[in-house]
């Protein structure tokens, strides 16, 4: 084996595996068990440079052995491929083979603000695809991604970025084959209790067939079609009911006897197809629920879902989450992450002063900017996604005049998406360019010719483009001290002890069925699932974890990210 400190790179060579450094020393050329056997063996510090973790750790972990550092080149490229602080991305953009992991990245649209949100495509779509794995390949981009990091504007932070991105590629992976402990029957008497007992195959449980009944009832036909909107608009026109939409916001304002069972019948109608028993035969069939995470899977950073839809576990199944026999749930989230994250960004000390040791809301209150928490919250939202209307809107300015440091943070943001800019977070990812679509509006203005409608189109393109690089840089740090807490988290687990776990974890695997491990991750949210004995121990691990992301990225600036955190037996909140 290498000396620790080296970087190791991989790759296949048809039933072969195929070891060497990242310069042009002696392969090592391994069968599979060999190569299993070269992975449980090495130093720890290790670091393992490969196209794509998915390509490669699953098979690991099903083998019972962990990595506990990598460098995942699609990843990776992706980031240094675009940042701004990379001096001379040509080497990396010139390398068409690697790029397609610009594709494999569910990109939210630059020119919409709202589109920055979880995104779900189809199950596997995009594992394990596109990049070349030959060592070659493998060596010459790990050489180009080190030659950027080394000639960037700000090499620790990108290299900080990266180390926490292939950290969390790998940990996804972990989350999949761990499992997240579900109660099938606890999940069961959930749906029975809303729904009605389970239906047989193609029929509707009771309670939506009754609702049904009702709303085809007020509507006086007993054929229309619920779940076809624009069939469902026709038959509601048809009594009087002038919706524009079918969404709860629109209907609940309408006075008309359809509305209370429609809007009952669709709150129904989705927990049965989001979770209903079909997802739980699917996703939880042994008493874990196994979603596929995608790192990075939002332009921001942010990870999105491929499967699952963990991004979206509605609050009304928290009680199926739970522990084994014998074990506990540590549950752990970040009180107003991204406002923190601001504060700190913008070394606002006035804002950070608001959120020292209290909610943040409550500390803005107490500063006489606003007067309810709900103020608070409203003015603190908006000037983070740009509200310019409503009460959001109207309080943003008091936020101004109070910490002029953050607001001046996410205004210039704004400012420079307004003209086509670039942003970048604090560790080194940077927004997408303008789309040729969006140059095109804005071209199209300023010609001499260009009518009022064109100009007006023009400006709120780029009003809708200042938003999202305003939210951009403050979401994308959020990301960036989550994976930051991510890693350090799961370093600390790993050296845990573990245990005689017998029968009382045998579907978290070889690997996390004996000692405390990370079970769920949601932007600021986290599960721990641990021995019991070892519960207050993995405990204090979460919250030393987080202290130590704080300073990793923000130094000795005083800002505070406390954690809502709670040892117990199911993630329900009581």
């Amino acid at each position: 084996m290498n000396p620790v400190s080296d970087w190791l790179c991989v790759a296949r060579d048809g039933d072969v595996i195929v070891v060497a450094d990242g310069d042009d020393t002696p392969l090592r050329r391994l069968t599979a068990a060999e190569w299993h056997r070269a992975v449980r063996d090495a130093d720890p510090r290790t670091r393992w440079v490969w196209d794509d973790s998915r390509r490669w750790y699953p098979d690991l972990l099903a083998a019972g052995i962990e990595v506990a550092r990598c460098r995942d080149l699609r990843l990776a490229h992706a980031i240094l491929r675009t940042s701004d602080r990379v001096t001379d991305p040509s080497p990396l953009r010139a390398a068409t083979e690697w790029n397609v992991a610009d594709a494999e990245t569910l990109v939210a649209a630059p020119d919409a603000a709202a589109t920055l949100f979880d995104v779900d495509e189809e199950p596997g779509s995009r594992a394990g695809r596109g990049v070349p794995s030959d060592l070659a390949s493998v060596r010459a981009e790990f050489a180009r991604q080190q030659a950027a990091v080394a000639a960037s504007a700000d090499p620790d932070r990108l290299r900080l970025l990266l180390a926490a991105e292939s950290a969390g590629a790998l940990l996804a992976i972990e989350l999949h084959t761990a499992g997240l402990p579900w109660s099938r029957s606890v999940h069961d008497g959930i749906l029975t209790e809303r729904l009605g007992a389970r239906p047989a195959q193609g029929r509707l449980p009771s309670r939506v067939e009754v609702l049904a009944a009702e709303v085809r009832a007020a509507l006086n036909d007993s054929a229309a079609s619920l779940d076809s909107q624009p069939k469902l608009l026709r038959a509601l026109h048809r009594v009087g009911v002038l919706a524009t939409s079918t969404s709860k916001w629109e209907l609940e304002k309408i006075d008309h006897p359809v509305i209370e069972p429609l809007l009952a019948y669709k709150k129904l109608t989705r927990l049965l197809s989001a979770n209903g028993w079909a997802w739980l035969d699917e996703w939880a069939p042994d008493g874990r629920f196994r979603p596929v995470y995608v790192p990075a899977g939002v332009v921001t950073g942010r990870w999105a879902s491929s499967g699952g839809g963990a991004l979206q576990l509605p609050r009304e199944l928290r009680p199926a989450v739970h522990a084994d026999p014998g074990w506990m749930l540590i549950v752990a989230d970040v009180a107003q992450l991204e406002p923190r994250v601001l504060a700190a960004m913008a070394r606002d000390e006035s804002l950070a002063a608001a959120a020292r040791g209290t909610d943040l809301y409550e500390g803005i209150v107490a500063g006489g900017v606003v007067a309810t928490r709900q103020e608070a919250k409203f003015a603190v939202l908006g000037a983070m996604y740009g509200a310019t209307t409503g009460d959001s809107g109207r309080l943003v300015p008091a936020l101004r005049r109070a910490y002029p440091r953050a607001m001046g943070l996410v205004d210039e943001a704004a400012r420079i998406g307004d003209e086509g800019g670039i942003v970048t977070t604090w560790l080194g990812r940077s927004s997408p360019p303008p789309s040729p679509e969006w140059r095109e509006v804005q071209s199209a203005a300023s010609a001499s010719d260009a009518s009022e409608a064109d100009r007006l189109r023009a400006r709120r393109s780029a009003r809708d483009r200042g938003r999202f690089t305003r939210n951009f840089v403050v979401q994308g740090t959020a990301a960036e001290w989550a994976a930051a807490w991510l890693a350090d988290l799961r370093a600390q687990l790993a050296a845990f002890p573990r245990v005689d776990a017998g029968d009382a974890a045998p579907a978290s695997g070889a690997v996390f069925g004996s000692r405390a491990h990370l079970a769920f991750f949601l932007h600021d949210e986290i599960i721990v699932h641990a021995p019991r004995a070892h519960a207050d121990r993995a405990a204090a691990a979460v919250r030393s974890a987080a202290e130590r992301a704080t300073t990793l990225l923000f130094g000795t600036f005083p800002i505070d990210f406390p954690l809502d955190l709670r040892i117990t037996s199911d993630a329900a909140k009581s």
